[in-house]
């Protein structure tokens, strides 16, 4: 008999955030379906989850036919995929008209093209398994215009949330859809930042908060709830000019 808790595949897997859901998920009892561009990470990742199953596969996500065959051979191999959680991203940028469109059209590229691609992939296998749960990884700069190096990030990161928003509407049967806006979460996106962020916190508190809001299916989930879920309010509503200083 079959154990698992169920099938949980992640992209991005091989470090930050993505690396540390996988090793809280799999001390949850789900099996897991892990991919990622760098496939030495995932193995070295698959050896230290024992335990459960775990299956790892290459994977750029701005290769649409790439997203699909992945997504369809891990549910081949499981017979099924619970839960999808569309965590790759890119984080780099520059202030728009300084000479770096590069920077932005790749993150423009892999945090909302390719997660465009990686929700298709999993709706194609939810809507045919007739149930399953799509998790989209925003961020709490997806709530108001950023500037500077950010203004392409958090626009890419509002996007994505306003197609689970959309997935969400629509109501597909046996299909749940959840957004998890992290706040600031020490990761290998951000390990370069070296002054002091307010409200930072390391990689397994800010995980943990986003496991456990995922695991609750919440349609949206500010995390850690502290200071996350005042501070989401007050930039909804408050002048760009407060919310500048804000973050």
């Amino acid at each position: 008999m079959d154990a698992s808790r169920g099938v949980v595949l992640i992209t991005g897997a091989s470090a930050g955030l993505g690396e540390e859901m996988a090793r809280q998920f799999a001390a949850l009892g789900y099996d897991l379906a892990l991919c990622a561009r760098r496939v030495d990470r995932l193995e070295a990742l698959r050896a230290e989850l024992t335990g459960t199953r775990v299956s790892v596969k290459a994977l750029d996500v701005t290769d649409d036919e790439a997203v699909f065959t992945v997504f369809r051979e891990f549910a081949a191999e499981f017979g099924r995929i619970d839960r999808v959680i569309v965590n790759a991203g890119l984080g780099k940028g520059a202030p728009l008209g300084t000479g770096r469109p590069d920077a932005n059209r790749d993150t423009a590229r892999v945090n909302f093209l390719g997660a465009l691609t990686q929700m298709e992939a999993a709706c194609e296998i939810f809507r045919a398994q007739k149930r399953g749960h799509l998790v989209v990884v925003s961020s709490m700069s997806a709530l108001r215009g950023m500037r500077k190096s950010m203004t392409t990030y958090a626009a890419t990161k509002a996007g994505v949330a306003a197609l689970a928003e959309g997935l969400r509407s629509e109501r597909i049967p046996g299909v749940d859809v959840s957004v998890v806006y992290p706040g600031y979460i020490r990761s290998e996106m951000n390990a370069h930042v070296q002054q002091r962020t307010r409200f930072m916190v390391d990689t397994e508190t800010g995980v943990r908060a986003m496991v456990a809001a995922i695991e609750k299916r919440r349609a949206r989930a500010y995390v850690p709830a502290w200071p996350w879920v005042p501070i989401g309010v007050a930039m909804r509503v408050l002048p760009l000019s407060a919310v500048r200083r804000m973050v």
